[in-house]
């Protein structure tokens, strides 16, 4: 899975392994879940974990790389109203 760290326009693309899937799509429920209920204490925490764990076990890509990134991950300190413009019927992270 590829996707893009919105948290810094330098950190560019990562590259995180399938297997992490399960563990980032319970992050992201998490989030998805603070941001039906409104609740901007939960969407910083949520937020702040997902990025967290996908900055400890994404590699980056080389920034001459083409690759289609897969998923966009808000920045950190997005607002409310950023990450539901992010957000699909999947929340962030498609499965």
């Amino acid at each position: 899975m590829r996707g893009r760290d919105r948290s810094d326009p330098g950190e560019g693309q990562l590259q995180v392994d399938d297997s992490a899937a399960e563990e980032l799509n319970d992050l992201d429920a998490k989030l998805e879940a603070a941001v039906e209920r409104d609740d901007e204490a939960g969407l910083r925490s949520a937020l702040d974990a997902l990025l967290a764990r996908i900055r400890s076990i994404g590699r980056p890509l080389a920034a001459d790389a083409l690759a289609p990134s897969e998923l966009i991950i808000p920045q950190e300190g997005a607002t409310m109203a950023e990450v539901r413009k992010l957000l699909s019927d999947d929340g962030l992270i498609p499965g």
